[in-house]
């Protein structure tokens, strides 16, 4: 969530081939050689036309299923199925936000991630939770990390969170709300770093995203966001330390 320039607390968010055999024999048994070599030729034409023509059309057929296969889901009236309570975050607690501050998806497969997205809430873990639960607010992040270093999980990463108030960057991106104020440097513990490092770590390992301040932002850096969290007091340096030793450490294990 985080603090907002114009004073507002909102947030929501791809031939043929051709024979060159010959008759056999001079004279006239040559010249209808070639004539039935001619006519070989065609005849493997039309075969590889086919041949071709029915293999385009398994291709494209695979490739339909394929499709049908991720978007099915999407229908009006279907949920993909979710396991109860599971996390994506060893350790992290389940409270589910409401369903009318995501959206139901299948990442990476219909949108690749690539963004991590710093967010702090503003108030308090439990204020966090109550309105990310609220289906009138229309804005959550995937998790909450609170000033003790606990790590909530609200919204699986596969799914679409309504956090970064620019559709693009929602699609992308992973957001992780941190329990504080960004006008207060006391909000943010050397407990939060770690977890929050952590998480962020595991979050560029499953993904492949780089550990660098492109690929891992602040909301303020959103395109036309008008937050302007984690704000001044967030030490960018130190975090991105630490997400690295906790990334290479992920790697090494």
């Amino acid at each position: 969530m985080g603090a907002t320039r114009k004073g507002t607390a909102t947030g929501a968010r791809k031939g043929t081939t051709k024979s060159t055999g010959t008759g056999a024999g001079k004279g006239s048994r040559q010249g209808a050689g070639k004539g039935a070599g001619k006519d070989a030729d065609r005849r493997i034409g039309r075969r590889a036309l086919l041949i071709g023509g029915a293999a385009a059309l398994v291709g494209t057929a695979a490739l339909a299923r394929d499709e049908l296969g991720r978007l099915w889901w999407r229908m009006p009236g279907v949920e993909k199925p979710r396991v109860a309570g599971a996390v994506d975050f060893r350790g992290a607690r389940w409270v589910a936000a409401s369903p009318a501050n995501f959206r139901w998806a299948d990442r990476p497969d219909d949108y690749a991630i690539d963004r991590v997205v710093v967010h702090v809430t503003q108030g308090s873990f439990a204020s966090a939770v109550k309105v990310f639960q609220d289906p009138g607010h229309r804005a959550a992040a995937h998790y909450i990390v609170g000033r003790d270093g606990k790590v909530t999980q609200m919204i699986r990463e596969l799914d679409v969170a309504f956090h970064a108030g620019n559709r693009e960057y929602n699609e992308r991106s992973v957001g992780i709300e941190h329990e504080g104020f960004v006008d207060r440097a006391s909000s943010f513990t050397d407990a939060m770093y770690a977890s929050s490092a952590r998480l962020t770590a595991g979050i560029c390992a499953r993904y492949g995203i780089p550990v660098d301040r492109e690929h891992i932002i602040g909301h303020v850096e959103v395109p036309g966001a008008d937050h302007t969290d984690p704000g001044p007091h967030w030490d960018w340096d130190r975090y991105i330390r630490l997400v690295r030793s906790a990334r290479a450490a992920v790697t090494r294990a």
